[in-house]
């Protein structure tokens, strides 16, 4: 039987405190950690950080799959190396078997949110302001909020200057 050494207390090697438990969120991403609050000693959990650079590998790489109709609705694979990870995660094969939330964010992007296991929490809210500058004047101010729970929020508003 293996231990995971975050069972264990851990002192700081700078002070020698009883370091604390905590979640650290990197990219949607949550490591377990240990930290002193003292002197701020930070101790991510190794097979955390392994698993989070596994996860920045495969975020980092563009995968091409295909788009087939199957039926009245369209169907892409997920590659088996996205799959495996997910899986190997704490997942069980049949939270993939459940509902997954599909949101078209903008055009030519769709994500597709595994989510919590009752898909409730999965939202994607964005703003997001352009300016646009000519001859160092103002002439167009774009806003646009985005709400995936509530599309009927969702806004687009252009002024333009004179």
């Amino acid at each position: 039987m293996t231990h995971d050494i975050f069972e264990n207390t851990i002192l700081c090697k700078n002070c020698n405190r009883k370091m604390e438990k905590v979640d650290i969120l990197r990219n949607g991403y949550i490591l377990r950690a240990v930290i002193c609050r003292g002197c701020n000693e930070k101790i991510i959990h190794p097979g955390d950080e392994e698993n989070y650079n596994k996860f920045i590998n495969l975020k980092n790489k563009e995968f091409s799959v295909k788009m087939r109709l199957v039926g009245n609705s369209y169907a892409v694979s997920i590659p088996k190396e996205i799959v495996s990870f997910m899986n190997n995660q704490k997942r069980t094969v049949s939270e993939f078997d459940k509902m997954v939330k599909l949101c078209f964010e903008e055009m030519g992007r769709v994500s597709l949110n595994f989510g919590d296991k009752d898909g409730k929490n999965a939202r994607i809210i964005k703003a997001r302001e352009v300016r646009v500058v000519k001859n160092n004047r103002p002439v167009l101010h774009a806003r646009q909020f985005y709400d995936s729970a509530h599309p009927e929020k969702n806004q687009n508003k252009i002024y333009r200057s004179k």
